[in-house]
């Protein structure tokens, strides 16, 4: 975006999604101020870019959620789409650097660029760029990724930064010996909260959803959409309260036995427990 005519003597522009001025006239013609003069800060233009800028962040705020969503449910997303989104940058920092996979499980690789054609530039665990350019592609959750720990060390050697957490992301796998009839996980009950509004208000901050007495997180696991829940407390309660039983329901609300939680749904369950637990009171000194 270029420079705008704020007033006389003065133009304005974004730079580094911050409204920024410069002088047009006299010895300091063409340099950027430190501060906004008062008659640029007043000036409608200056107004527009920050409504601008403002529109901006919310926007790319609402790619992250977007390709988030993508990951966490491992949805196929067709190559078509993500070329058209590529050249717009929020779009671009939210995708760049996420592990894909295409309809060969060995095409899986960071994606690095995407073209008008609708083909994805991947860089493999071989270190090659490949060109891939099926129809749809997926961006696994990270407890699908079988080379997980090969991709996270290569990443490290790449420098990669994702903007979507997926690789580094928290994960817990389902362990093999459940009961079968055991229906909740206590590994994060217990956690005391000052007030439960604190509680609510922690899994808020997070991005759970509050409903009832419950913090929750749903996601597309196995071709189901499934629910994970933790208690939190009585919505009306203004006492101490403490994190209870993490459970799973189906997408018509009935409670799931844990051998039949799939493994996303497991994972993202036990990583919204657990966060959500580490935010608890914790007594210090003898006796604690």
């Amino acid at each position: 975006m270029g420079w705008l005519a704020a007033g006389e003597g003065y133009e304005v522009a974004l730079v580094e999604g911050r409204v920024t001025a410069r002088a047009t006239a006299g010895r300091s013609a063409g340099r950027q101020l430190k501060t906004l003069p008062k008659a640029v800060r007043e000036h409608p233009e200056t107004d527009r870019l920050r409504r601008f800028a403002e529109w901006l962040d919310r926007h790319a705020v609402s790619c992250v959620a977007q390709v988030d969503t993508w990951m966490v449910s491992s949805l196929p997303v067709p190559t078509g789409l993500i070329a058209r989104v590529w050249p717009d940058e929020a779009w671009q920092a939210a995708l760049r650097d996420l592990v894909v996979v295409g309809d060969d499980p060995d095409e899986t690789g960071f994606l690095r660029d995407a073209t008008a054609d609708g083909s994805l530039k991947l860089v493999d665990l071989d270190g090659e760029t490949v060109r891939i350019a099926p129809e749809t592609v997926t961006l696994p959750h990270p407890v699908l990724l079988p080379d997980l720990d090969d991709l996270r060390e290569f990443a490290a050697e790449l420098g990669v930064v994702q903007r979507v957490e997926q690789i580094h992301r928290a994960t817990w796998l389902r362990p093999g010996d459940l009961a079968p009839t055991a229906a909740e996980v206590r590994d994060f009950a217990g956690g005391r909260f000052p007030s439960r509004f604190g509680l609510a208000a922690r899994a808020s901050s997070l991005g759970y959803r509050v409903s009832g007495g419950y913090a929750t997180c749903r996601v597309r696991d196995t071709g189901r959409t499934v629910e994970a829940s933790v208690w939190i407390g009585e919505p009306y309660w203004d006492g101490d309260s403490e994190t209870g039983a993490l459970s799973w329901q189906d997408g018509d609300g009935k409670a799931l036995r844990l051998p039949d939680v799939g493994p996303v749904a497991w994972s993202e369950g036990m990583r919204m427990a657990a966060a959500l637990y580490a935010g608890r009171t914790v007594e210090e000194g003898k006796g604690a």
